[in-house]
């Protein structure tokens, strides 16, 4: 069956393709254009290709130099390569039909890093934030998939543990915690290796979790942006928690015992300045709910590692569902730091308390 996304048409055969997840690939074409347009270069690594879709966007709309096509399932060989070879001489590209770590040693075994890596896995990303490292660039993007979301959101902790070292627990902002826990552990293993990676943002679609992460020379792991997660099921309220203040961890609301989740990655959820040449280059091609979806994300960027939910604000004050862009002003005026979210768009963030969210609805609603 023929599909077509922006401008390629291609075939998708018996291989994964997911029209709806286009967005994700769109931010993975800005960014990777943006990539080549401050390096001069762009050698792309496909590790779980599919049909191809994205290896062929890097090319014909990132401009990438060359993509490395992985598919480890053979069976879609026949697919993979017409779709390739409708649009691409055979100097852009090179299939292989193998395990995603394999790659990843082989890349390390011959210095050949790659500038970009796009991992589209399926479940879990465990097998591969240990090793993915192995073969990116120093400077380099990744851009990581997980679909596992019952480890992050504390619908199964232990393997949460199991598979990111880390015990996650269910509150309203549980989809923010599984994009920090994944950005956390990449952030612990370059760390054993005497590196680091910066955020450049992180994206969830309301089924997986996308983030893209830029691999650096130096640790970017600190006690403070490397922390836990507190929530009071009492009163609402959240608190970041050191690791020093772990057997302190009270509500400072109520004094409940907080319920704790963690260690995550705590600090910003994108890199702010990647996401402006983002929706520059977006604003160019007329790619409007790009920009549209890139702007709240540059607003999330460094506010808390948290949101909360109208509708749980709406609940607690006995109100009808309050109105977000109004909230959110009232906060502002109030002098806390508040915005939207991508990952909820009926909740915010904001420095402000739980109860104080409350109160400032309930006022709105006179």
């Amino acid at each position: 069956m023929l599909y077509q996304e922006r401008n390629i048409t291609f075939n998708v055969g018996h291989a994964f393709y997911r029209p709806a997840t286009v967005v994700v690939r769109d931010l993975g074409v800005l960014a990777a254009t943006v990539q080549r347009q401050q390096t001069g270069r762009l050698r792309v690594l496909d590790a779980m290709s599919g049909c191809g879709i994205r290896a062929l966007r890097y090319v014909l709309e990132a401009g990438a130099d060359r993509v490395w096509v992985n598919e480890a399932n053979s069976e879609v060989q026949a697919i993979l390569k017409a779709n390739l070879e409708q649009y691409l001489q055979p100097s852009k590209y090179q299939i292989t039909h193998t395990d995603a770590n394999r790659i990843f040693f082989n890349c390390y075994n011959r210095s050949d890093f790659y500038d970009f890596i796009d991992l589209d896995a399926f479940g879990a990303l465990n097998p591969y934030l240990a090793t993915i490292l192995w073969g990116t660039k120093l400077g380099g993007l990744v851009y990581l998939t997980s679909t596992d979301g019952r480890s992050v959101t504390g619908n199964a902790p232990e393997n949460s543990l199991k598979y990111y070292g880390a015990y996650a627990r269910s509150h309203p902002a549980a989809h923010e915690q599984g994009l920090r826990m994944i950005m956390g552990n990449l952030q612990q293993q370059a760390a054993s290796q005497g590196r680091g990676v910066k955020p450049v943002f992180a994206y969830f679609t309301g089924e997986t979790y996308r983030v893209m992460m830029r691999f650096v020379s130096k640790s970017q792991l600190t006690t403070e942006n490397y922390a836990w997660l507190g929530y009071c099921h009492h009163c609402g309220h959240y608190q970041t928690v050191r690791w020093r203040k772990l057997g302190k961890a009270l509500c400072p609301e109520d004094g409940e015992r907080l319920v704790i989740s963690g260690p995550m990655w705590l600090g910003e959820l994108h890199d702010r300045a990647t996401l402006k040449s983002m929706i520059s280059l977006a604003d160019a091609w007329g790619w409007t709910e790009r920009v549209r979806l890139l702007q709240i994300m540059q607003q999330e960027a460094d506010v808390v590692p948290y949101f909360y939910s109208l509708q749980k604000i709406g609940q607690v004050g006995q109100l009808d569902l309050p109105p977000r862009d109004r909230l959110i002003a009232t906060l502002q005026q109030q002098g806390y730091r508040a915005c939207a979210t991508h990952i909820n768009p009926q909740a915010i963030k904001t420095d402000a308390t739980f109860n104080t969210c409350v109160v400032l609805a309930k006022m709105l609603s006179h």
